[in-house]
């Protein structure tokens, strides 16, 4: 009997997908949830696994675009599981043998013939190619990568994106997350206190009080939220993904550095699901991590603001009348302005830095 594979539902938004890797080939024996195939949609890669034990056959090429339900290839359960291979005894070495001397008269001996000149052989004509052709390589965009480029020119046909700057001094940020990391991970499981659970909290909390920023434009219509579906950017080898930290207004520092670490791991070995990567309301990126000092964020529509986190640098600052040494981050936030008003935004961004300069504002909700 034959099984067929098909393409899963992939999800509400989904309905095409590209055959990205066969883990296993036409002929090979295949056991049963034994992942066989990769699929890349727009958002998310899919393993599809074997229905049954047997023989693969009839594998749709590499490359193909499929349609849910669509045929991917089938497995032939008839087919016998091969025998495991038997040891092979090893040969003994064969013994040396020892020539008795020749004894050769010089009138025995023969001159070989001379040997044959190799006739010259017409090369076939190579094709001349320009120092920068010979040099290149061209490789097809993958599906993702297609979505991604497609996504961001949008955004900046869309929205009318603005950018403002702040500078935030992580003394404090850092001293508490220095006093109480090893507690705090011992506590939580094994929860490790990083500064993006900080951002997370003010952009929960600065929200509250600028709700345009999470707020989008549906037609003539300005749609509002009283949650927060907070994003959190990440970079991967096939391109940059945005998980979703749903109802993030809801969750504790634990919670947040719990979640954000697995998307971060997931995001990487392409395991995240397509509900974890949908309906964020605000999103925050950090270039910080690949050294950026200063950048302006793309927004990811239709959401209408978007907070970008720098390297932290020591920097001189005044302080009191005195110059000092203080770790100090460029934030950035870019925002749409249809929807968002420059003062609401320098306001937000304000506030941000207050609420991470004194993260006692955090746990008291000042």
């Amino acid at each position: 009997m034959t099984v067929e594979i098909r393409v899963p539902a992939l999800g509400e938004s989904l309905t095409t997908a590209t055959v990205a890797r066969w883990l296993k080939n036409s002929g090979d024996y295949v056991q049963h949830d034994e992942t066989i195939v990769e699929l890349e949609t727009d958002k998310v890669s899919v393993e599809v696994t074997a229905p049954s034990a047997g023989r693969l056959e009839g594998c749709v090429a590499v490359g193909t675009e499929v349609e849910i339900g669509g045929l991917l290839g089938a497995v032939d359960e008839t087919a016998e599981a091969p025998a495991a291979p038997e040891p092979v005894a090893a040969e003994p070495a064969p013994a040396l043998k020892t020539a008795a001397p020749e004894s050769v008269t010089s009138s025995a001996r023969v001159t070989p013939p001379a040997p044959e000149a190799p006739k010259p052989v017409s090369a076939a004509p190579v094709p001349k190619l320009s120092s920068h052709e010979a040099r290149e390589r061209r490789v097809p965009m993958s599906r993702l990568r297609q979505t991604i480029a497609r996504n961001l020119k949008a955004a900046q046909n869309t929205a009318a994106i603005l950018t403002t700057f702040n500078e935030i001094d992580m003394s404090a940020a850092k001293a508490l997350r220095a006093e109480y990391k090893d507690e705090f991970e011992k506590k939580h499981d094994g929860a490790r206190l990083g500064f993006m659970s900080f951002f997370a909290r003010a952009v929960v909390g600065a929200l509250k009080d600028y709700p345009a920023i999470n707020a989008q434009i549906e037609g003539d219509e300005i749609v509002y939220r009283d949650f927060v579906n907070l994003g959190i950017a990440v970079g991967t080898e096939r391109g940059l993904v945005v998980p979703v930290l749903h109802d993030a207004d809801r969750m504790s520092f634990a919670e947040l550095e719990r979640r954000i670490a697995d998307y971060g791991k997931r995001a990487r070995t392409g395991g995240l699901k397509l509900e974890e990567l949908s309906h964020g309301t605000f999103s925050i990126t950090n270039g910080g991590i690949f050294g950026s000092l200063l950048s302006t964020p793309i927004l990811n529509t239709p959401q209408s603001g978007i907070l970008g986190m720098h390297a932290i640098q020591d920097r001189p600052v005044v302080r009191d009348g005195q110059i000092v040494i203080r770790p100090m981050m460029y934030v950035a936030l870019s925002y749409d302005h249809r929807i968002v008003d420059g003062r609401e935004a320098v306001s937000f961004l304000v506030r941000i830095k207050q609420l991470v300069e004194d993260p006692r504002r955090l746990l008291l909700d000042l």
